[in-house]
């Protein structure tokens, strides 16, 4: 998903590993994204309290929305830089299509994972069939090493796993003994839980890791801590376990994220991912100009049309780093 906003902030963003005990919870934002019948999504990453949770930069959820109401999801080509995009859907279907040449559809519990190393650029359009959109949209932010890695498409519909009281789907890294085969740049960890009413749940993690719990329907707990909806709670690194609980008499479902903290800074803006004001200023205009670093979206046939970038800030933010950790 393209980021939709028409005057985006540049974030400078550097998280520094969380030090203290239990549970800090990220409440969301709500973003419109595009014109007057515009999508309006839940954003917990970035924020004031924390940028990153491991590699995860940006976490949008969405729904569930009319599509009747909303006009559904019409994206234009855009471009991407320093990042992967992970789409992954609870209802509705979409169309993507990029300039790697990939044509295929997001649908709910199948994970399409793109990569935006240098440069890449892609298309999403709602399915006709689609009455009602829901699901989120996360990037995962490239270390150094690997940020100009060729473009790269995957595609994985991960086995449900039975767990006592509860499902499970691993997209990404491990849990609960099952492991995805789709390959990360940095250690990663991304699951959708759903659990039965009243039921009770103890993961076994991994302590080098911070985690995230974005709440998406029903009541749930965190070590405790209870969730309203689009909620992230977040778990410093050094926890073994992480303890859910439904409390209400109808499924919950969340989905686990997580990481080694990414201690590398970027610069997030647009749909772009960077180290500096000047390269994020270099790939607006290397955008602008039709350059081959982001190649050609064929097929589209939307009625936005190729997206033109956002005018730049005039100034740049100050850094943003992670305060010392609290609880709500």
């Amino acid at each position: 998903m393209s980021n939709l906003e028409a005057a985006p902030g540049e974030l400078v963003c550097q998280d520094r590993p969380g030090t203290a005990p239990g549970v800090t919870v990220l409440a969301p934002r709500d973003v419109p994204l595009g014109g007057p019948r515009a999508m309006r999504v839940r954003r917990t990453l970035p924020q004031r309290q924390r940028s990153l949770i491991g590699a995860w930069c940006f976490a949008d959820h969405y729904g569930p929305q009319d599509v009747a109401g909303t006009g559904g999801m019409d994206v234009g080509p855009h471009p991407h830089t320093g990042l992967q995009t992970a789409s992954w859907l609870f209802s509705g279907e979409i169309e993507h299509r990029d300039s790697l040449g990939s044509h295929a559809m997001v649908r709910p519990g199948e994970l399409n994972l793109m990569t935006g190393g240098h440069g890449i650029a892609h298309s999403e359009v709602s399915t006709p069939e689609t009455t009602t959109l829901h699901g989120v949209q996360l990037w995962i932010a490239l270390p150094d090493e690997h940020r100009h890695t060729a473009r790269d498409f995957r595609h994985h519909a991960p086995p449900r796993l039975a767990l006592p009281g509860a499902s499970a789907r691993v997209f990404l890294g491990s849990l609960a003994g099952a492991t995805s085969p789709v390959p990360t740049f940095t250690p990663l960890l991304g699951a959708e839980l759903v659990l039965d009413p009243g039921a009770r749940l103890a993961l076994d993690v991994d302590p080098a890791f911070e985690h995230g719990v974005l709440q998406d329907i029903g009541a749930i707990t965190v070590a405790g801590t209870a969730l309203a909806t689009g909620d992230l709670a977040y778990l410093a690194p050094g926890a073994r376990r992480v303890e859910l609980a439904n409390t209400g008499d109808s499924p919950t479902r969340v989905l686990v994220l997580g990481g080694t903290p990414f201690t590398e800074e970027i610069v997030m803006w647009w749909n772009f991912v960077g180290r500096s004001h000047d390269e994020i200023a270099a790939f607006r205009e290397a955008w602008e100009a039709e350059s081959e670093q982001f190649g050609d979206v064929e097929g589209y046939a939307g009625t936005p049309g190729r997206l033109p970038a956002p005018a730049l800030p005039r100034a740049r933010l100050t850094p943003r780093r992670n305060p010392t950790e609290g609880h709500r």
